[in-house]
């Protein structure tokens, strides 16, 4: 069964966009999300998962353009969820080392896997609700979103159409904390991908180096994955770049007829 979904506001768009925050009620803990849906549906829409960035949260402004372009212009849901000690789950923004301190602490597998069950709960709940057809789902996440992205299409295998991921790797830079660095897992999750992915990587990324971020790529076990790399810095991303991830979801998600 899934749990239920409490209901915290709803409010309109630009395009007629529906937003509307919810709280699903865990054992594990409070999971805060906000979903966006179409002024009206005559069937059930496919699904878009947006992971945030580290320091980021569920409505960070790349999230929200996102989310509101699959709205409006492919008829899509999108739903996005803070990621662990960010956004509501903590009472007040935490810096990085803060927050990576806390996940190392809990142990980066434990919180790997807690927001994997968070994603899948969502969905659940989202389905339960009347609200998107989760046969129909794809996901997008950079950096922070791909590191808990890449075990989610792992999990989800044949049940998820594509991934956008990037922006991370098998190794990671000097000001990441230690204990965030699991390369056995993350090369364990690539491999068991299957969906199409198309992934992104920043040629000088100063956080996740070029070369672990394309020794990820080989790992990848989809016989359909793409390689967008661009120029310039982790925090560094080009219109165009946006204009590819939106391309390849919407290609990948079908509307139902």
């Amino acid at each position: 069964m899934p749990e239920p979904i409490e209901w915290i506001k709803q409010c309109v768009a630009a395009d007629d966009v529906v937003e509307r925050l919810f709280v699903l009620r865990r054992p594990s803990g409070a999971v805060p999300g906000v979903v966006w849906l179409p002024p009206s549906a005559d069937a059930l829409c496919p699904l878009v998962l947006l992971g945030h960035g580290g320091s980021g949260h569920k409505r960070s402004a790349r999230i929200v353009d996102l989310a509101q372009w699959f709205v409006a212009r492919s008829g899509f849901a999108a739903v996005a969820i803070d990621g662990p000690y960010h956004g509501d789950r903590i009472p007040d923004p935490l810096p990085p080392a803060e927050y990576q301190a806390r996940i190392a602490r809990e142990g980066i597998e434990v919180v790997l896997d807690r927001m994997v069950d968070d994603w899948l709960a969502t969905m659940n709940a989202l389905a339960g609700a009347g609200l998107a057809d989760i046969s129909n789902v794809g996901y997008l996440g950079m950096s922070m979103g791909a590191r808990f992205g890449l075990p989610l299409t792992a999990t989800m295998g044949a049940g998820l159409r594509c991934a956008v991921i990037g922006k991370f790797g098998l190794r990671q830079g000097p000001g990441v904390h230690e204990g965030l660095d699991a390369p056995q897992r993350v090369a364990a999750d690539a491999r068991r991908v299957t969906a199409p992915v198309l992934f992104h990587v920043q040629w000088h990324d100063e956080i996740f180096p070029r070369d672990g971020q394309l020794a990820l790529f080989d790992l990848l076990g989809s016989p359909d994955k793409a390689l967008a790399d661009y120029p310039g810095g982790h925090a560094e991303t080009r219109p165009a770049a946006v204009g590819r991830w939106r391309e390849f979801v919407s290609r990948h998600l079908t509307r139902s007829t």
